[in-house]
């Protein structure tokens, strides 16, 4: 019991006397210091503080793998930095390589083309023969057989038909593998002249077509006295016959001329004339000309005089 007056006291409080403790009684306990509270900042320098690791104990092996990825690494940088120092010669190598590369397969290609007996020549087709024997031009042309197509002697070949005076032009065509087409333009007699006692067809230029004994029906009997084919006569009477339209030309029956300016032609059937005079306009006087004969009577003589360009003067003989 506490002492009346006296001030009561906790047995473990600070600054309190000890109590002795007597043989033999239960160890009292030690008095514990009370928690310091500490700082903010102090706690977060803590957790930023780093952390002490305990080395790792490296092995040889693994110092061996160590050193192969660090060179590998090394001779990755050192070959970019070669690529990137050498582009501009490796660009132009490459260029260099592929333009000679396109060249020997262009090489290669026109080699096959020229000298390969894949694309010799085996056939040749003659078409547009009407008065040309077609077998006698391939027979011509023949010697070009075997020969590649790339190598085909063209000259030869003009030489061999220039033979055919009814030629007037021809186109060649290359069929692969190996066929030459001909396609020939035969001249076209554009009339007849007297020629002793038979009669020759003649094409514009005065080349002879045809001969025959007897006068051929279907084109005009051309009359220029003694002249030839070179003559002034000649050529205004083709250019005559050239510009009229092919329903008037079917009724021509003889045209004559001694020069350029007095071209005069006889129609078939009644002998109806024609009055033509020089060349010149022959196309404006064709189509007048032609307007002209269907309006008028068949069956009567008349003179169609077309000499002056922009009239027609029609009178009965």
């Amino acid at each position: 019991m506490a002492q009346p007056g006296s001030a009561q006291r906790r047995p473990n409080a600070p600054g309190a006397p000890r109590r002795p403790v007597l043989p033999g009684s239960a160890k009292a306990p030690e008095p514990v210091a009370p928690a310091k509270s500490v700082p903010a900042k102090s706690a977060k320098r803590a957790e930023r503080a780093p952390r002490v690791v305990a080395p790792a104990v490296v092995t040889e092996r693994d110092a061996r793998r160590e050193l192969a990825r660090a060179a590998r690494e090394r001779r990755r940088f050192e070959k970019g930095e070669v690529k990137r120092f050498t582009r501009r010669s490796r660009a132009r190598r490459t260029a260099w390589l592929t333009v000679s590369g396109v060249v020997v397969v262009l090489g290669i290609i026109l080699a096959v083309a020229v000298y390969s007996p894949l694309l010799a020549l085996r056939t040749v087709t003659v078409d547009g023969t009407a008065r040309v024997d077609a077998a006698e031009v391939t027979k011509a042309v023949e010697s070009q057989l075997g020969t590649p197509v790339a190598l085909i002697d063209y000259d030869t070949i003009t030489k061999q038909l220039a033979k055919f005076p009814l030629i007037r032009s021809y186109v060649t065509e290359v069929v692969p593998p190996g066929t030459l087409l001909i396609h020939v333009v035969e001249r076209a007699p554009v009339g007849a002249v007297v020629n002793g006692v038979q009669f020759d067809l003649l094409d514009p230029a005065g080349i002879v077509v045809q001969s025959s004994p007897t006068r051929p029906p279907d084109v005009p009997l051309i009359n220029i006295g003694d002249q030839d084919a070179d003559s002034a006569a000649y050529a205004s009477v083709v250019e005559v016959l050239l510009a009229l339209p092919a329903p008037l030309l079917a009724q021509v029956d003889t045209i004559t001329a001694t020069t350029k300016d007095d071209v005069s032609f006889v129609l078939r059937g009644v002998g109806q004339s024609v009055v033509w005079g020089s060349s010149e306009n022959s196309e404006y006087k064709a189509r007048t000309l032609a307007a002209m004969v269907p309006n008028q009577d068949a069956d009567r003589l008349l003179e169609y005089d077309v000499s002056a360009p922009g009239s027609v003067v029609v009178t009965p003989r």
